[in-house]
């Protein structure tokens, strides 16, 4: 099996508009008429005697999910053709011969996922492109499509987005609607997208949770954006660890400070912190009424435990009270953000 690498041709400037951002070696296979998959760094393109025959693409929702949306094939139907004749390369002639699917209803999903796919696979890259000869997709073809027909429709779907909105910070980081702002009526399918909007989501799992080719919402993501309704959502800032303890009469003794033989020996402890992180794999503040410490056993950071006092029936001093964790806790999980937020809510009944 051979491989051809050649280098992508140079990332676009932000505010440039390009037309030639485009794979030369894609042009070069077609010439050949070569069979195989051309790999590049946001997908896939599988070509049949040098034409398009299928495209992948980690940012585009696959046949599957477009044939699922549509109520045409369900998930268990999907399964059973990808078990039955992917090892044949057959999966597609299978749906169609066995009544699962018609070859009108295949061809137009088919043909949305791949145009859909290969408009992220012939987008700009920075990464080498590479060829393996003979290599197969276990779909087999469904419609071939011409190298000249998929590139003619990237660049037109790349002007499309750039007159819209030429801002495309969008496109792939996650959304957040515009703070307080109320939304004006939007059309039906910006509603649909503006709806799953939460922080967290991007355009390609927006597309994902409808069921529909990601440039679909692409383009009601750019026309929010032009709108003034969403925009990218700001990386999380990383946590810093919590200031020393500057309470007077708190301060730490010295590692290193000798102890006659009549001080009292106190257990190794480690040292405390406002907020204690939670287990690996959770979420949430730890256990305990302040922070993960146990009541009446709180220490501030950078201080031992208080001592027992010497004398009999003295009072021991009262315990430094610890800071509460910082809210809104950082998650990338709606669901555990959601949770908390209830939680409040019903400590403040």
């Amino acid at each position: 099996m051979s491989v051809i690498t050649t280098s992508a041709p140079p990332l676009p400037v932000r505010g440039e508009h390009t037309r030639h951002a485009v794979s030369p070696m894609l042009h070069r296979l077609a010439a050949e008429r070569a069979t195989g998959v051309l790999l590049r760094e946001s997908g896939s393109l599988y070509l049949s005697d040098g034409e398009v025959v299928h495209a992948e693409s980690p940012r585009s929702p696959g046949l599957d999910v477009l044939l699922s949306a549509g109520g045409v094939l369900d998930t268990d139907g999907w399964r059973e053709a990808v078990d039955t004749a992917g090892a044949g390369l057959r999966v597609g002639r299978f749906l169609v011969d066995s009544g699962r699917v018609t070859k009108g209803a295949l061809e137009l999903c088919h043909a949305g996922a791949m145009f859909d796919a290969a408009y992220f696979v012939l987008g700009p890259s920075s990464a080498p492109a590479r060829f393996r000869y003979g290599a197969a997709h276990w779909l087999g073809p469904i419609r071939p499509v011409p190298v000249a027909t998929i590139t003619r429709e990237a660049l037109r779907r790349r002007d499309l987005l750039h007159r819209i909105w030429p801002d495309a910070a969008a496109d792939d980081a996650p959304l957040m609607r515009a703070v307080g702002l109320s939304s004006p009526p939007v059309p039906i399918r910006q509603g649909a997208v503006l709806d799953q909007i939460n922080g967290f989501r991007t355009a390609a799992d927006i597309s994902l949770t409808l069921g529909r080719p990601t440039f679909h919402t692409l383009v009601a993501v750019r026309r929010l954006a032009a709108a003034g309704l969403i925009s990218p959502a700001p990386p999380h800032p990383p946590r810093t660890p919590p200031a020393p303890d500057t309470t007077p009469g708190r301060t730490a003794p010295a590692p290193d400070t000798p102890q006659g033989p009549s001080a009292p020996t106190r257990a190794t402890v480690p040292y405390a912190t406002p907020y204690a992180a939670p287990h690996p794999g959770s979420y949430g503040a730890p256990d305990g009424p302040a922070g993960g410490s146990p009541a009446g056993t709180a220490t501030a950071p950078g201080t031992l435990p208080p001592e027992p006092a010497d004398v009999p029936g003295s009072t021991p001093p009262h315990p430094v009270p610890v800071p509460a964790p910082p809210w809104p806790l950082v998650t990338a999980d709606p669901d555990i953000a959601l949770l908390q937020r209830l939680r409040d809510a019903l400590e403040a009944l």
